[in-house]
């Protein structure tokens, strides 16, 4: 990280970037970390905020409801980063924000909701979308796409059960999602492929690089010629990917973000004990 922390006037820091992007918070479900997300986007200074899709999860509000003051609190912070520090918001739809659809594109002083940006640096530009109308189950199937999202739903209950045993083992936590993810052979190659397409996207609109959300699954690489970037997600990994001062890109996660700032992420008002959870891609079995 090419940054260094600067004074917020008190006895903590804040980080200074130039852009920050996050993704696939799905505040209304209750695995959001809308607490910590909040608690990360209030300590950091940046020109441009970029939310990149499924910020509000109305598939699961529709069903379940389970919007709470950590939720609302996400959003006014959001919107004190506009008016008090004077950040350009860009607010993408993503498909689980569909509702979205019938406003965009919308602009009302610095906050923009619309369906993709084009982000300028000095080595070109760069193409933000959700990605999901890369996804083909998403953008073929919605019906299968939201019986996906109900058994994600799910498994995140089911890990909770779990881990709550593991704690009392006094083993580390672990993400049955992350796991079959990796495991998995066809989610392997779904993955490859939407990267293949988001690149051969890129390359058409005359971007160097693209970056997205959607899947999940942080990652900063290159693709054949094109620079991706995906932000992940404040469910299970808590990363963001941000802009630094000098033009470089770097995935920042949640725990990294409260060492740099010497803040203590259980601190955080409601959060989850599992905030400093970490979900090693190299697990191949499901640990007992």
């Amino acid at each position: 990280m090419s940054n260094s922390p600067q004074s917020d006037g008190g006895d903590k820091t804040k980080l200074r970037f130039k852009t920050l992007f996050i993704s696939d918070v799905h505040l209304g479900m209750p695995d959001s970390k809308a607490a910590q997300a909040a608690h990360f986007i209030r300590h950091c200074l940046c020109d441009k905020l970029v939310l990149n899709g499924d910020i509000i999860d109305a598939w699961h509000l529709r069903r379940l409801g389970g919007w709470n003051k950590c939720h609302t609190n996400f959003i006014r912070t959001v919107l004190r980063k506009m008016e008090k520090e004077n950040t350009q918001i860009i607010y993408l739809r993503g498909n689980h924000d569909d509702i979205l659809d019938r406003f965009i594109p919308i602009q009302f002083e610095n906050f923009t909701i619309t369906d993709d940006h084009i982000h300028n640096t000095p080595k070109g530009d760069y193409l933000i979308v959700h990605g999901d109308g890369f996804d083909a189950v998403t953008s073929k199937h919605a019906w299968l796409a939201k019986l996906g999202g109900f058994g994600y739903n799910a498994l995140l209950r089911i890990n909770r059960i779990y881990n709550g045993y593991r704690r009392l083992r006094g083993k580390d936590p672990f993400s049955f999602s992350a796991w079959i993810k990796h495991k998995v052979k066809s989610a392997v190659s779904a993955v490859g492929q939407y990267e293949e397409q988001l690149q051969n996207l890129a390359r058409q609109r005359g971007c160097i690089g693209i970056i997205c959300g959607h899947i999940h699954k942080a990652d900063n690489k290159i693709v054949g010629e094109t620079h991706y970037l995906n932000s992940g997600d404040w469910v299970e990994s808590m990363t963001a990917i941000v802009e630094n001062l000098d033009g470089t890109f770097d995935i920042l996660s949640y725990p990294e973000f409260c060492r740099l700032t010497h803040r203590d992420p259980k601190g955080v008002a409601e959060v989850d004990e599992g905030a400093e959870d970490t979900f090693p891609p190299e697990s191949s079995a499901i640990p007992m």
